[in-house]
């Protein structure tokens, strides 16, 4: 917020800010909007028509005959819904996840109770065999800890190598290029809305842990952090209210860009046939119509500068975010 006060918006940005502004509102009211066709109901006496050349079909409508208008204002609505989600939790993901590596390293020490429940869960949510051993080992973790909480002993503690942890996972699901694993998953066992958005945030995070990480690495040895130990605050209250907020600070340019690359690769994914359900309207679906007819310029032109000016809009909202630019 203080950049925002402190910045004045040129009427490049001025007009980026209103642009994703009219986006979120348009897929708020959605339902409130006088559509004259739904926009999965094809009307077989208009296909492939023209820009206002049929009644109350002002975008003209696709191959099938469905109305182009419905499925951009729909499609807004699935894009806000889908990247916007997806770039916050991998946001919040990867911020923690990087803050806890940069401000621990491989120098922390988690008690055996936690150990054993997270080791549980990890095998009961992979479904390995005898996914009733990952629900015991939960047990077990879950009745030490309250063991040793109603006898005020301290459990027996294992290193927990956080850094290697969190920049192991980052560097293998970096490994191979976004698209593909998407894609690979996609394909193989199918996905709901819900399951697209954790795929999306499970590929989307390491970015976000290695800005928080480097940011960290700085952060950790300020005087502040250093009088909050010197004042007696425990290592976690030091990370969670002093380190962590300044860490953060990266997201806030980080963020945009984010939402814009899942905005791509939806559209990319939704192009190909193998993103969201058949029924959930798209700009990347109504891209893709074009391969079955292209003299059909209006289905490739209208989605095609939706993609583009949110895009542009986003790396904007990004450099007006930024306080060195």
């Amino acid at each position: 917020m203080a950049v925002l006060t402190s910045f004045r918006p040129t009427w490049p940005q001025r007009l980026a800010l209103g642009w994703l502004g009219l986006l979120v509102l348009v897929a708020a009211a959605v339902p409130l909007l006088p559509l004259p066709y739904p926009p999965g109901t094809p009307d077989l006496a208009h296909m492939t028509v023209p820009p206002f050349s049929a009644t109350r079909h002002w975008l003209g409508t696709d191959p099938q005959g469905r109305d182009v208008l419905s499925i951009l204002v729909y499609g807004t609505r699935t894009a806000v819904l889908l990247t916007l989600p997806a770039a916050l939790l991998a946001a919040l993901v990867g911020g923690l996840a990087g803050a806890a590596a940069g401000f621990w390293g491989n120098t922390a020490r988690a008690p055996l109770s936690y150990w054993l429940m997270g080791a549980g869960s990890v095998w009961w949510g992979l479904q390995l065999p005898i996914p009733t051993l990952g629900m015991g080992l939960i047990l077990i973790g879950a009745i030490l800890a309250v063991s040793a909480t109603s006898r005020s002993r301290p459990l027996p503690t294992c290193p927990l190598p956080v850094n290697a942890l969190v920049m192991g996972t980052a560097t293998a699901l970096d490994t191979i290029p976004r698209l593909i694993v998407v894609v690979a998953v996609v394909a193989s066992i199918g996905l709901s809305v819900p399951g697209l958005l954790a795929v999306l945030v499970l590929t989307t995070w390491p970015p976000m842990a290695r800005l928080v990480r480097a940011q960290m690495l700085r952060v950790r040895h300020l005087p502040f952090v250093e009088a909050a130990r010197a004042a007696g605050l425990s290592e976690g209250q030091v990370w969670f209210r002093h380190a962590l907020p300044h860490a953060l600070h990266p997201l806030r340019t980080a963020l945009p860009l984010s939402i814009a690359g899942l905005l791509g690769l939806e559209s990319t994914l939704s192009f190909l046939g193998i993103g969201l359900p058949p029924e959930v309207a798209s700009w990347g679906r109504l891209l893709a119509t074009v391969r079955s007819e292209p003299s059909a310029w209006w289905v490739l032109l209208f989605p095609s500068l939706l993609l583009t000016m949110s895009i542009l809009s986003l790396n904007t909202l990004s450099r007006l975010l930024n306080p060195r630019t």
